[in-house]
């Protein structure tokens, strides 16, 4: 695809009716995007968010722009095991689409979740693989298979996964953290791609990245040690560069309907670097195509979130 008229011609050319879909952190940014592109097709989507009065707003929002979009919000703290588990445990019948979109990004000290890991790992990619696990069920029971969009990240280019220190209790980064929590995000999509295939699962995986895109994450993260200057030139420096969150959503959104997106495949923006443009294949770096360590990071997974998939 070279041009942004026809990737989004690309992600609008499948009918979603009779199709269900749930996109983590659907309240702002890309995951707003993300699931206002599914409900616009036709697609029932539910928006899995932490905070239900701005999940309420989004899901007005989305209604106010598609008036014939079935959209509903749906609790679903990632911060938190046993919350994963209520909300899989509440859903009934096939799931076509999910989007594990929600994240947290380089917060200043290291935080830890409910279950006492760290934050950045615990709900960028434990929650999400522990959520995935337990609807892998509905996921596999949907016609020809449901899709799982993992968000990855360009920041999975210098990442390190760090099996041994996967908490970062004994060093605590909060750029390393991040970068190793969208590194994981990718390497489980792959790992997911070769489990389905050699196992016979219904399910296809997938993975993308927004490029450089205009969200709250960085006030979220970073700015959370205090508006200074230095924050507020990061923001400025990174607006002007960044594409629109809805621009930013393309690649994920491709990844989640269109036809020629191949299960194992890995989506992010066309453009220079892959910071911003329409939707193309992105690049994986070695570490994240590293199977013995996906398989590893796999068994890790399984033992911290007491899922399996199956």
């Amino acid at each position: 695809m070279t041009d942004g008229t026809s990737s989004e011609a690309a992600t609008r050319s499948r009918d979603l009716a009779g199709k269900t879909a749930i996109v983590t952190g659907a309240n702002s940014g890309i995951g707003f995007h993300v699931a206002q592109a599914l409900a616009s097709r036709g697609a029932a989507t539910v928006l899995a968010v932490r905070d239900p009065v701005k999940g309420a707003r989004a899901a007005a929002a989305i209604g106010a722009a598609y008036p014939d979009a079935r959209v509903r919000c749906e609790d679903l703290d990632l911060d938190s095991l046993a919350a994963v588990a209520d909300f899989a445990g509440r859903w009934t019948g096939p799931l076509d689409i999910l989007v594990n979109n929600a994240a947290v990004m380089a917060l200043p000290a290291r935080e830890t979740t409910a279950d006492g890991f760290e934050r950045q790992i615990g709900v960028n990619y434990l929650a999400h693989f522990a959520l995935t696990g337990r609807l892998s069920g509905a996921l596999n029971a949907a016609p020809n298979g449901g899709r799982v969009v993992n968000v990855a990240s360009l920041a999975h280019r210098r990442a390190v996964l760090r099996l041994d220190d996967l908490q970062s209790q004994a060093a605590y980064s909060p750029a390393g953290a991040y970068r190793q929590s969208k590194l994981a995000m990718l390497m489980f999509s792959l790992e997911l791609h070769r489990r389905s295939q050699a196992h016979g699962w219904a399910l296809r995986a997938f993975a993308a990245h927004p490029g450089w895109a205009r969200t709250n994450i960085i006030p979220n993260g970073p700015g959370r040690a205090g508006r200074g200057i230095k924050v507020r030139l990061m923001q400025a420096l990174f607006g002007l560069a960044a594409q629109s969150a809805r621009d930013g959503a393309l690649p994920i959104v491709f990844a989640a309907t269109a036809p020629d997106a191949e299960p194992g495949g890995y989506y992010g923006p066309d453009g220079r670097n892959e910071r911003r443009g329409p939707p193309a294949p992105a690049a994986v770096f070695p570490q994240a195509r590293d199977r013995q360590a996906a398989a590893a990071l796999w068994t890790v997974s399984e033992a911290l979130t007491g899922v399996t998939f199956g």
